[in-house]
């Protein structure tokens, strides 16, 4: 099975805004390169990339009654036609990166200042996205592919 990564974002500082790129290189220390939350310290760090699928943030909308564009999730890729697996220790080759899940992307408190209702609608079935760790380094880029390996 395989998608497509449709968008990648990061933030340079906590609660920095958003910055939308078009490609990035990936690191074992810093995750998507430039991105405060992949740098963050602690090894294995199990939140380094962060991924939501386009369709789990457009249900989420359509609950809340928005159109908020996706990087405001803060996620770092937004991934299309493709169902992210809900298992530790899946793992994605995301353009060159290989990334291994960690664990479900809980959605904060900052969902509910974006609109009310949206940290509901990103809670049931892994709907904010997955938290994953860098197992192997590499290049992404927007329309590039995103396949399950395991």
């Amino acid at each position: 099975m395989s998608g497509r990564v449709a968008g990648i974002a990061r933030h340079a500082r906590p609660r920095a805004p958003m910055e939308v790129i078009d490609h990035a290189t990936v690191t074992f220390a810093g995750g998507i390169q430039g991105d405060y939350r992949g740098a963050m310290k602690g090894k294995p760090y199990k939140r380094q990339v962060t991924l939501i699928e386009a369709s789990d943030w457009a249900t989420a909308q359509d609950l809340v009654g928005h159109n908020i564009a996706w990087q405001e999730r803060r996620a770092n890729l937004l991934a299309e036609g493709i169902d992210l697996p809900q298992r530790p220790g899946a793992r994605l080759r995301v353009g060159t990166a290989l990334l291994e899940v960690t664990r479900e992307t809980d959605p904060c408190e900052r969902m509910e200042a974006l609109a009310e209702g949206l940290r509901a609608a990103l809670t049931p079935d892994w709907r904010g996205g997955v938290c994953t760790m860098v197992v192997e380094e590499g290049e992404v880029a927007v329309g590039d592919t995103i396949r399950i390996e395991a």
